[in-house]
Formats: C-alpha cells, sequence, structure tokens
C-alpha cells in the first residue's frame, strides 16, 4: 500500500525542528515562491528545497505517488494555460518573440515559453516543501508546538486529529477495496477506467460509514477523558524551541523578503528580461 501523506520516522536536523517552526517556514517559503516571478529566485528556491530534501533522508519511495500524481498536474496545468491562453506571456512582457507556430493563435514565443518555465519552478520550490512538512512533522508534537506558541489546544489537537485521520482513512480504503475484490468488484487495470471509477464508487459507502463510527468511537473517548475541561493541558510529545528553529525561521523570513525586495525592484511580481530585446 502506497503511502499518501503519512509522517515518515527519520533522524534528521529537519525532524528535529518543531512543528511550529515547520509551519511558520512553510508558510513564510510558499509567500515568496507564490507572490513573485522573478525567474532569479525561483531557480534557487528549488534548489535549497532539494537540499533540504536530501538532509530530511526521506526517500523518493516514501513520496513517488504524490511525486507522480504532481508531475502530472504540472503538465496539465502548463498545457492548458497555453490552450486557453497561448499569447498571455505576449501581454506580460510587452514583447513578442516567435519560435514556431502551430497554426492559428497558437504561436510559441520566448516570452511564453519563459512564463511556462516560471509556473514549473513554483511547483519546484513549493512541492518539496509541503512533502517536507507532512512527511517529518510528527502529529502530536505539532499540536503542541502549536499550543505553544499560543494556538488554543483544542484547535491544536483537532489538527493533530486531521493529520492522524489521512493515513487511516488510506489504510480504511486499502481493506475495504480488497474485500470488494474478493467479493468479484474488478478494479485492476485490465478494466476501463469508467469501470474502474464505477467500482472505486462501491467504495465510497463503507469508507464514509466506517469513518463516522470511527469518528463516535475518538469522540466518546474524548468526552469520557473530559478533554476541554480545563483551560490548559499538558503534552507527551512537547519538545523546546532550539536555535535551529530561530535560525530556519529568521532563513524563510529573508527569502519571504528578498521576494518583497525583488517585486518593489522590478516595479511588480514579474521579472523582463526582454527589456531592450
Amino acid at each position: 500500500m502506497r503511502n499518501i501523506f503519512n509522517y515518515v520516522d527519520r533522524d534528521s536536523p529537519i525532524h528535529r525542528l518543531t512543528g511550529a517552526t515547520k509551519l511558520v517556514c512553510l508558510l513564510l517559503w510558499s509567500f515568496a515562491a507564490m507572490m513573485t516571478y522573478d525567474t532569479r529566485l525561483l531557480i534557487v528556491l528549488p534548489v535549497i528545497s532539494l537540499v533540504l530534501f536530501a538532509m530530511s533522508k526521506i526517500r523518493l519511495s516514501d513520496v513517488s505517488f504524490m511525486l507522480g500524481f504532481t508531475a502530472v498536474f504540472m503538465i496539465l496545468n502548463n498545457v492548458l494555460v497555453f490552450l486557453f491562453s497561448p499569447q498571455h506571456g505576449v501581454s506580460l512582457y510587452g514583447s513578442r518573440h516567435v519560435l514556431f507556430s502551430l497554426g492559428g493563435n497558437y504561436v510559441m514565443t520566448k516570452e511564453q515559453l519563459f512564463y511556462h518555465l516560471n509556473l514549473l519552478l513554483k511547483y519546484l520550490a513549493t512541492i518539496p516543501i509541503v512533502l517536507l512538512f507532512v512527511c517529518t512533522t510528527q502529529p502530536s508534537e505539532f499540536a503542541a508546538s502549536l499550543n505553544r506558541i499560543g494556538v488554543k489546544y483544542s484547535i491544536a489537537y483537532s489538527v493533530a486529529l486531521a493529520l492522524r485521520y489521512i493515513p487511516d482513512i488510506q489504510r480504511e480504503y486499502h481493506d475495504i477495496s480488497l474485500a470488494q475484490q474478493a467479493r468479484g468488484i474488478e478494479m485492476s487495470k485490465k478494466q476501463t477506467l469508467i469501470k474502474r471509477l464505477k467500482s472505486a464508487g462501491a467504495i465510497l459507502i463503507p469508507l464514509i460509514l466506517s469513518s463516522m463510527d470511527r469518528i463516535e468511537v475518538i469522540s466518546n473517548a474524548m468526552l469520557l477523558r473530559s478533554f476541554g475541561k480545563n483551560k490548559k493541558r499538558t503534552w507527551y510529545m512537547a519538545r523546546p524551541f532550539t536555535h535551529w528553529d530561530v535560525f530556519a525561521m529568521v532563513f524563510c523570513a529573508l527569502l519571504f523578503v528578498c521576494a518583497l525586495w525583488l517585486n518593489h525592484r522590478n516595479g511588480g511580481r514579474f521579472w523582463n528580461p526582454f527589456i531592450g530585446t
């Protein structure tokens, strides 16, 4: 069974950062990547993210499914952008350098190709960091660190339950799928896509019912333990902030400031290398 979103236990510098630190870094990093189209920064961010991914000791096999899904979405997004707006790059950069024509309005220009490159770099800058956050953040420790920085512990605990629930749903779906296949429902690659989707629909109702039962069990357990009675609670997985947490947040904050400065210097979100050509 493939892991989609799950915590992967490794001993690495990324794992040793607190959950709140990784959340702050994820937000700052994502804002920096999304708010600018300066290719110079967008080239640096994927390189740093790949270095961090190597430091985390997360193997490609641990996230192969999500990488494949992201690659398909990335390609589809670029194709659709070109189909619906083949001259968008020309309107953004104010010049037109034709590379080749596909007929009609579908003309590939340097500006359009450069815009697609920036879209690709944005994905490469953010997806590894999102995967790092999910795969290196232990849900209970994440809840404890959120509560430590001022988030109400009931909200923090809800976030932890949601993160824990993702692999449970995945495991439950896998078990129900095997049970349905044992009853004769064909879901192999031999069937057409439409038939496989219909067969997958037969899994949804048992999955929803089992999820409702699980929610009721968890709610009763929390109620019997008087969850929410006190204003504060202790955390078994709580960890103190270290100088590495401060360094990580300062580093990501500097990337965010760099993105703001580049936007100001470029007079907007887009860096235009075609000026004067």
